[in-house]
């Protein structure tokens, strides 16, 4: 998506575009495809923002369980990552796995928060795993390690992750973390629709 698509958002709406300073945004992660999502989403409503990845903690598991998991790690990620490098907006991504009605699917969150306590928060997407996976996950494994054992490869989780493994290339990871970097601006893009009363 991101290289054939070429997408630009009025960003009308962006006080910090009428000030004619550039933004600065912080991204809690230094995974190439998590990088990547938040560089491409910033990039379509800031075409000259200033991106810096940092390696960030979490704080939650390596393979977070549930959707409040993952939400809460996408949370730290960009509150950390924006604090540690006094940026305008913090971008924090964190993938997790979801228990519902007896199928784990794979879940992809991502924040955004502004230095003045504004936040967004969206999901990029779920899928179910398969059941054999779904069964290794389940009893304690992380997807990425049994993801690059399907497929011989390392780190599969900087590049096509399980969502590019089990579609063959038609939805690679940062496809998801595109759509809920995107997603989770929405507040900043319609500040006027999400202020408080």
């Amino acid at each position: 998506m991101s290289a054939s698509v070429s997408l630009r958002y009025n960003s009308f709406a962006m006080e910090t575009n009428n000030t004619q300073r550039v933004v600065t945004i912080a991204i809690g992660s230094t995974n190439p495809a998590k990088v990547e999502a938040a560089r491409w989403a910033v990039e379509q409503v800031w075409p000259s923002a200033l991106t810096r990845a940092l390696a960030v903690e979490s704080g939650v598991d390596e393979m977070p369980r549930s959707d409040a998991e993952g939400r809460q790690g996408a949370l730290q990620r960009a509150r950390v990552a924006r604090e540690q490098a006094d940026a305008d907006y913090g971008v924090g991504m964190e993938g997790a796995v979801h228990q519902d009605e007896g199928c784990l699917y794979v879940t992809n969150w991502a924040a955004v928060v502004h230095r003045d306590g504004r936040q967004g928060l969206a999901c990029g997407g779920r899928f179910p795993l398969p059941q054999a996976i779904a069964d290794e996950v389940g009893a304690g494994a992380e997807l990425g390690p049994v993801i690059d054992r399907y497929t011989q490869q390392e780190n599969t989780k900087h590049n096509e992750g399980a969502a590019g493994f089990l579609t063959q290339g038609l939805v690679p990871r940062v496809l998801p973390f595109q759509i809920a970097v995107g997603l989770a601006l929405a507040p900043f893009l319609r500040p006027e629709l999400y202020r408080e009363g």
